[in-house]
């Protein structure tokens, strides 16, 4: 019971202590000297909700902009107002994994308080990623135009969050759009470069993609066609045979389609209920076939997660679901943080650049394209798009 009751008073006070750290913004925002009397003291005793764990993510940017509405631009006005956007928000992992981030691009409104990242909770996978981002955003911010918190969160490699609407309702990580609309800070500033210098990756060949994307349907669906069509050419010459080659045939496809074995082949690293894989396909989530994009292709590593132009996003995803769903064992999560840094190092955005992430893994010959379609574009359109005018 002794020990217990120390465990329970040891977790609260930890969670005492990062309240504390949250409520750094608040005495700031009392100590403004502007505004009507009694004002700044009205606005930072409001500004002690904003930065509860149950409070709306873009409250707290409203409040920055209140803030600068009121009590003026003064030099300490603003500080505080910096102060509540970049403020790290109350965060309980006892009731959620990952915290909430403000999805809306018109907050805040104010024009030097736009371009700031917040704070996040160093129990955060990938925290110490938008903690740097966030020191130097206070200092510099980014460029925001038609973005929101969340979305420069997302483009600049931290994902791990729920991005959440002034109204309060929630959504998986826009990571593919925001890396989109930013051209991909994290592994290089245009979404055109490759190792050779050539090309963007994302403008892929469509030519074969004639080939059925059915497959994408269901393993079964994919077994059932491969055994269908094998056991059809094959019935002229053996009726009797043709059933079990099919199978055999439509079990080989459905492993080349699949991807890779259950079980990396890296002494040592145990990765729990996912297997980490990444593809590099055309025509992921609505995009055009010709576009190709990353994306995990292990469901429950990719559940809430969009493609996306620049690896780094996904590589950052696989490595941040480890610990939140896949109960990988601590020499996975080591590997799959060395390998991530491997890859933004290498600055690639092809199919290479997938299958050093795959092989590093301990996956090696997993099939970057396992829903069908041209594996990586021809080079003749690598050579076209390298020469187009910029």
């Amino acid at each position: 019971m002794f020990a217990k009751s120390t465990a329970i008073a040891a977790l609260l006070a930890v969670a005492q202590a990062r309240f504390g750290q949250e409520q750094i913004p608040i005495p700031a925002i009392a100590a403004v000297q502007g505004g009507a009397p009694g004002a700044a003291a009205t606005i930072a005793g409001a500004a002690v909700s904003d930065v509860l764990a149950a409070s709306n993510a873009c409250n707290k940017l409203k409040r920055g902009d209140q803030i600068i509405a009121e009590l003026g631009t003064g030099a300490d006005a603003v500080a505080a107002a910096i102060g509540i956007v970049a403020a790290e928000k109350n965060f309980n992992p006892f009731a959620q994994s990952i915290p909430n981030i403000c999805s809306d691009p018109t907050l805040p409104a104010t024009d030097i308080l736009r371009g700031i990242t917040p704070l996040i909770d160093p129990a955060v996978v990938g925290s110490d990623i938008a903690n740097a981002l966030s020191a130097s955003t206070q200092a510099n911010p980014l460029d925001a135009t038609g973005k929101s918190v969340a979305d420069l969160l997302a483009e600049n490699g931290f994902t791990n969050f729920t991005a959440q609407a002034a109204d309060g309702t929630t959504s998986a990580v826009n990571a593919g759009a925001a890396e989109e609309a930013a051209g991909g800070a994290a592994g290089g500033a245009a979404n055109e470069a490759a190792d050779d210098g050539a090309v963007s990756t994302a403008v892929q060949a469509s030519a074969t993609a004639a080939v059925t994307t059915a497959v994408a349907a269901a393993c079964g669906a994919a077994e059932t066609t491969a055994a269908a069509a094998v056991a059809e050419s094959a019935s002229s010459a053996a009726p009797a045979a043709s059933t079990a080659t099919a199978i055999a045939a439509a079990d080989n496809s459905a492993d080349a389609s699949g991807g890779a074995a259950e079980t990396s082949d890296v002494a040592g690293a145990d990765f729990g209920l996912c297997v980490p894989t990444m593809k590099f396909e055309g025509g992921l989530g609505g995009r055009p076939a010709t576009e190709f994009t990353f994306l995990p292709i292990d469901p429950l590593v990719a559940q809430g997660q969009q493609e996306a132009l620049n690896p780094n996003i996904i590589t950052n995803r696989i490595c941040d679901q480890l610990t939140n769903v896949c109960e990988a064992n601590d020499a996975a999560k080591t590997l799959c943080k060395s390998v991530q840094a491997q890859i933004q190092a290498l600055g690639t955005r092809d199919k290479s650049t997938a299958d050093t992430w795959n092989t590093a893994l301990g996956f090696p010959g997993t099939v970057t394209n396992p829903d069908g379609g041209a594996a990586e574009p021809p080079a003749k359109m690598r050579v076209v798009r390298s020469y187009r005018p910029s």
